[in-house]
């Protein structure tokens, strides 16, 4: 069985070494949810390269990565990105949607500190969230 998020980070092209190295620490050293001791959820993969193809005419002028992530520890994965050693830390998005969840949340770095910018509410869980369930 599986517990899949959605994850992507924006950064600065500068610091795309810094994603690279957070991408074999999902590899090869991420804890996973729930399961003491176990490690390696995935990995994260450019998705704005020279041959990103998006709807328009032009290329997407940005540098996103993305993964789905398995059985991902979420608050290892913040607390991950909060401490890599960004170049332009202002200049980093990091957006999951975890499992069940239905909208990405957005975490950026403000005055050194990770900091969620989603709005809290309304939650997946409550009643009136989806208009036809």
């Amino acid at each position: 069985m599986s517990w899949v998020a959605n994850v992507m980070i924006s950064a600065d092209h500068a610091d795309a070494a810094t994603v690279e190295a957070l991408s074999y620490w999902l590899r090869d050293e991420a804890p996973r949810r729930e399961q003491p001791g176990a490690v390696g959820v995935g990995s994260l993969r450019l998705i704005t390269g020279p041959a990103a193809l998006w709807g328009g005419a032009k290329r997407p002028e940005c540098a996103v990565w993305a993964g789905a992530l398995n059985h991902a520890d979420l608050a290892a994965l913040r607390s991950r990105v909060a401490a890599a050693p960004w170049q332009e830390p202002n200049a980093v998005q990091l957006l999951v949607m975890d499992q069940e969840e239905s909208f990405f949340r957005l975490w950026m770095i403000r005055e050194g500190s990770l900091a969620q910018y989603a709005p809290l509410a309304p939650s997946e869980e409550d009643v009136d969230f989806y208009r036809e369930r």
